[in-house]
This record gives C-alpha cells, sequence and structure tokens, in this order.
C-alpha cells in the first residue's frame, strides 16, 4: 500500500516536472530560435535561450512541482537556490557540448539542440529530484 502511494506520487511530481519543463523548453527554443535567425552563433544563442528558461524553470520548480520541499528558512532557501543553479549549469554544459558537438559534426543546430534537450532534461530532473529539492 505504501509503495503504490509512493509510486501515484512520484507519478504526479514527474508529471507536474515534465509540464514545468515543457514550459521552460518553449522559453528556451523561443529565444534560441530568435537569436538564432538574428545571426547569433549557435553555442551562444543555446546558452542564452538555456538560461532564460531555467529561470521560467526555477519559477515552476519551486512553485508548482517541488512546493512542499520548498524551505521557509531564507539559508535553507539560498541554499536550494544555489544547488539549482548548479544543476542548471551542469545542464548548461552538457548542452552547450552536444549544441557544440554537433554543429562541428556538421548537424543542423536545431537537431543538436533537440539531443542536448532530451540528455539534459533527464540529467538535471534527476538532480533536482535527490539533491536539490530532496
Amino acid at each position: 500500500m505504501v509503495a503504490q502511494i509512493a509510486g501515484m506520487i512520484w507519478r504526479i511530481v514527474y508529471a507536474r516536472y515534465v509540464m514545468a519543463s515543457v514550459i521552460a523548453l518553449g522559453v528556451d527554443l523561443a529565444l534560441f530560435m530568435i537569436l538564432l535567425n538574428a545571426g547569433m552563433p549557435p553555442v551562444p544563442a543555446s546558452a542564452a535561450g538555456y538560461s532564460t528558461g531555467l529561470l521560467a524553470h526555477w519559477l515552476a520548480s519551486s512553485r508548482l512541482v517541488f512546493a512542499r520541499q520548498t524551505p521557509c528558512f531564507v539559508s535553507r532557501r539560498r541554499r536550494q537556490k544555489l544547488l539549482f543553479v548548479a544543476s542548471a549549469l551542469v545542464g548548461l554544459a552538457i548542452t552547450g557540448a552536444i549544441v557544440g558537438l554537433g554543429s562541428k559534426l556538421g548537424l543542423d543546430a536545431r537537431l543538436a539542440k533537440l539531443g542536448a534537450i532530451a540528455v539534459s532534461f533527464h540529467l538535471t530532473y534527476m538532480l533536482r529530484r535527490s539533491v536539490v529539492f530532496a
């Protein structure tokens, strides 16, 4: 019984995380495409999009996904924000590396970005679930 309840809660949290990620991804991709179409090189455009999407993701994650794990104390909240940013920097590094490698290999930057999104999504979810909002 307890395992079933835990499983349902995990699925709900994961579904909310997916929704928060879709919103953040929309912000990320919109800015990425705007900057790419304006002539910015793929890696900085990807980093700018990711960073802006990160802000949207923090707002959604801390208020909608992991709201019960959001501490009331300022010092704990600050630590959580720092850990969230650290997890984002890991995702950003992976995103930049995959987009950069894809571009060097002649792939369309948009396809490389999609691959980076898939890898970064799962890694940052695991970090946030097990470290940031634990």
